[in-house]
């Protein structure tokens, strides 16, 4: 499990948080091993590692941890930069094979054919049509070579191509004054990011892998790359995507993730 590194908090009383939650687990968590991890995670840092792992089945623990680590994600926000870019790398250094990686086995991979698929477009946007990979091929297409880093601690360098997104939500009459998009897997998986990552330069609606069409062990027909998050927030397989201002949570982070998930 990867342990995230977070910049000091200021401005908040991060410590009576801290407080509180050290009170909770030392009352009412009596595993020796168990109250040792948590000893050794909870700082600021540390919390945000608490990556979906149940640590206590006592509801007050869970509500002060869940509490911290969403408060970590709104810091994150903050402190996010929309014009900073993430490394690029030359295409020498590409890792093959790439990885594969998802909540279930290579051999349950979802295959979506190609035939009769459309994106679906909902929410905060005025034109709501769906589109299809022929219109999505037929805009402006990049490419880009960055780092996938994993939360499990390892990271690979892979080339994505696709569509801008901040073009196709401009295309589409996104609110882009919204909180959150939300995207909606065909494997079943479903996560949400903010709007200034969706908007980032980098932030990708990628349809190729290394200039071929997008595997289907990579996510097609579609992956949303974005080399400003960790790899659980890159969602694959898309089949509709929507623009809200209420929280959609997503497959991981309702247990226990950290929703903002930067790299």
């Amino acid at each position: 499990m990867r342990i995230f590194k977070r910049p000091p908090l200021v401005g908040v009383d991060s410590d009576a948080a801290l407080a509180e939650a050290r009170q909770l687990i030392g009352r009412r968590i009596e595993q020796p091993a168990r109250r040792a991890f948590l000893q050794r995670s909870l700082t600021m840092g540390g919390l945000s590692l608490l990556t979906g792992c149940s640590i206590s089945d006592n509801a007050g623990v869970e509500a002060a941890l869940t509490k911290i680590s969403r408060f970590n994600d709104k810091v994150q926000g903050l402190i996010f930069n929309p014009n900073a870019l993430a490394p690029t790398y030359p295409e020498s250094m590409i890792t093959r094979p790439f990885p594969f990686n998802a909540y279930y086995g290579e051999d349950e991979i979802r295959l979506v054919k190609e035939a009769g698929y459309k994106l679906e477009v909902a929410g905060l946007v005025a034109d709501r049509k769906s589109w299809t990979l022929t219109e999505l091929r037929a805009m402006q297409q990049q490419d880009q070579v960055t780092r996938h880093i994993c939360v499990e601690g390892w990271s690979a360098i892979g080339k994505w191509g696709g569509v801008h997104f901040a073009d196709f939500l401009a295309r589409i009459g996104a609110d882009t004054t919204a909180k959150y998009i939300g995207f909606r897997c065909a494997d079943d998986y479903y996560t949400s990011i903010d709007m200034a990552t969706a908007l980032h330069p980098q932030t990708l609606l990628t349809l190729t892998y290394d200039g071929q069409p997008l595997p289907p062990k990579y996510g097609f027909p579609m992956k949303l790359r974005m080399p400003t998050k960790l790899g659980y927030k890159n969602p694959k397989y898309i089949q509709a995507m929507f623009v809200t201002n209420t929280y959609p949570g997503g497959y991981w982070e309702d247990q226990g993730y950290n929703w903002f998930g930067g790299s």
